[in-house]
């Protein structure tokens, strides 16, 4: 993704700040800068906006503010990159749990605003990829589970093999078109109507 291509959302009620932060941005190249200096409804407007990445200032943040901020993070699927002049332990940790992307104390710098951005898009794909990997892992194993229970129901129905069952599942799948798992679920869906003495979960 090229900077200048970026559309960024700066969410900053201190409009010196702000302005140091769009420097920043502008000197990256990065052309389509939106500062948002009232957080009331802040949520509706970056939904609005579907930035690309997300920047929120903070100068002096109290916990209810750093908590409403967190709130953003963890609903606009983006990245997020969040300035505070001040912290603490449990203010960073809460930044990590509500998926900040890069969370930076004390360091408000025009020069630092370009590498704060690529950091914070490198560590949201990262987690991205991470999260589907993970997603994919887990559907892949309630996929088995499905298959492995189909092959159950067909093997006690039709006094047929674990191999010989699957088989009939795979062979099913090619002539219908359909994938195995759709097969499957449709063998189980079958058995729970017929109820109890089909179930051989």
């Amino acid at each position: 993704m090229q900077s200048k291509s970026l559309n960024v959302a700066v969410v900053d009620t201190n409009p010196i700040r702000a302005a140091i932060l769009c420097d920043g941005l502008q000197a990256a190249g990065i052309e389509t800068v939106h500062v948002i200096r009232d957080t009331t409804g802040v949520m509706r407007v970056l939904a609005d906006l579907a930035p690309d990445v997300v920047i929120i200032d903070l100068e002096d943040p109290n916990r209810d503010v750093l908590e409403q901020m967190f709130q953003v993070s963890r609903s606009v699927s983006r990245p997020v990159a969040m300035f505070v002049d001040q912290s603490d332990a449990s203010m960073i940790e809460a930044a990590i749990d509500a998926g900040v992307s890069a969370y930076i104390v004390d360091g408000l710098r025009a020069d630092r605003v370009k590498p704060i951005v690529d950091m914070a898009i490198s560590r949201f794909n990262a987690f991205a990829r991470l999260r589907r990997e993970l997603d994919e892992t887990r559907q892949e194993l309630a996929d088995r589970k499905t298959v492995d229970r189909a092959k159950g129901l067909l093997m006690r129905a039709k006094g047929l093999g674990e191999a010989e069952a699957y088989a009939l599942l795979r062979s099913t799948a090619m002539k219908q078109s359909r994938k195995i798992i759709d097969v499957a679920e449709s063998i189980i869906l079958a058995a729970d109507l017929l109820g109890p003495k089909g179930d051989a979960s």
